[in-house]
């Protein structure tokens, strides 16, 4: 078994206290081209990418494990799991975000998976970030809403989820994470980020929607201590380069002219 560790719990917290912010980039085993991949890992270790979230709410064909290993290959980027299910656990990762749906009332997804799951994680010695996952309303329906069986928090509520995210703070939850879904219409507010971070110390990930240097910038000014891109790096090659520099304007306090 692997000795338990808090490497990326610990850089998460040092960052939020320092207010430094992260970039991670949402890699969905489906629309991964493997002939282009180490150029793309290439591209992210070049603009500072922090972090790989691999997974997705539903995956057809089975590659993460794959996609670990060519990111420890040719990055030292951690690759942490970002799991829509049990099944989607793989022990060569670097950590896991151990989601709890907490925005939403479906039993299997706020604690029945986590069950399954449990065993093998503590076998595998991969670091558990617990994390309380909200999605927010983004003006479509998602696949993680529709997966999930869940109905996304009103997006005009920002002390609805300011609440929940307080819930999941006391219950002993160590992340929060703001997600609006794979190709939102609308990122999260920065009024519901806001409130968020005015009520839990927690580091606070935010994703969904954001396909713009303004708008990874408006998420990090309202609190966001790790903005996430995932499909909009699909739909616009520019958009890495685009969030990474918003990231390191924001933690050398400049703002884009």
């Amino acid at each position: 078994m692997k000795t338990a560790n808090h490497k990326i719990a610990d850089l998460l917290l040092e960052r939020k206290i320092e207010k430094r912010k992260s970039f991670a980039v949402l890699l969905d085993p489906d629309k991964i081209d493997f002939t282009t991949f180490p150029d793309f890992l290439e591209l992210a270790v070049k603009h500072g990418v922090d972090f790989f979230f691999v997974g997705g709410s539903l995956i057809t064909h089975y590659a993460i494990d794959q996609i670990i290993e060519a990111i420890h290959k040719f990055t030292t980027i951690p690759a942490i799991l970002f799991p829509g299910s049990s099944l989607h656990i793989d022990p060569s990762a670097d950590a896991i975000l151990l989601l709890s749906l907490i925005s939403g009332r479906n039993p299997d997804l706020l604690i029945g998976q986590h069950v399954i799951a449990a065993p093998l994680l503590r076998k595998s010695g991969i670091e558990v970030l617990s994390t309380g996952y909200m999605l927010i309303e983004s003006g479509k329906l998602t696949t993680v809403s529709y997966i999930s069986n869940t109905i996304p928090m009103p997006r005009d509520k920002p002390g609805i989820v300011a609440c929940t995210a307080m819930a999941g703070e006391m219950l002993g939850l160590k992340n929060m994470f703001l997600d609006a879904g794979s190709g939102a219409l609308y990122p999260v507010p920065a009024e519901v980020i806001s409130a968020v971070r005015q009520n839990v110390d927690t580091p606070i990930i935010v994703g969904g929607g954001i396909d713009s240097y303004e708008k990874a910038y408006s998420a990090l000014g309202a609190g966001a201590d790790v903005v996430v891109v995932g499909n909009g790096i699909e739909r616009n090659p520019d958009l890495l380069p685009e969030v990474a520099a918003s990231v390191k304007a924001f933690n050398s306090g400049l703002q884009k002219v």
